[in-house]
């Protein structure tokens, strides 16, 4: 069975990172975009970040211009996130979550949350210290109330 570490994707500097880098680790991985409406939810996702990190979990996130709400590169956008909103978790490139150029990494969220396409910016999946889908988040799910299943899969 496929879990997220057979899959490698591109840094914010545009370098292959094997996801399987994150072995043992609980992640929630994000679709981002910096002129979102929801953008004020990386300082809740950073908060979680700060929380839980020397825990094990990590926020993944991943610049999407899906729903024309990032002019930013991949870098552009991880430093904007920083620097507007203080983020720390890792960035990647931007991605395409829908449609015919949806990264491998999407695709398989998709499939196995069993939800279809992605609907908006910040939708949120977390994923267990094996590799393996848990839980998938609506976009106006606020980072706060995903603490309960973060603590429950820690």
């Amino acid at each position: 069975m496929m879990t997220i570490y057979d899959y490698t994707v591109k840094d914010a500097n545009g370098q292959d990172k094997n996801l399987a880098d994150y072995q043992g680790d609980l992640l929630l991985i994000v679709n981002t975009a910096t002129k979102c409406g929801l953008a004020s939810q990386l300082e809740g996702l950073e908060d979680l970040h700060q929380k839980y990190q020397r825990e094990g979990f990590k926020v993944l996130g991943f610049p999407s211009n899906s729903f024309m709400r990032e002019p930013e590169d991949g870098k552009g956008a991880a430093e904007a996130c920083a620097l507007k909103f203080g983020t720390s978790f890792p960035m990647f490139d931007k991605v395409s979550v829908n449609g015919p150029k949806t990264i491998p990494l999407f695709s398989y969220l998709k499939k196995a949350s069993g939800n279809g396409l992605v609907k908006w910016n910040y939708t949120k999946f977390l994923v267990d210290r094996q590799g393996n889908f848990i839980k998938r988040y609506a976009p106006t799910t606020k980072p706060a109330d995903i603490e309960a299943d973060i603590q429950d899969n820690l």
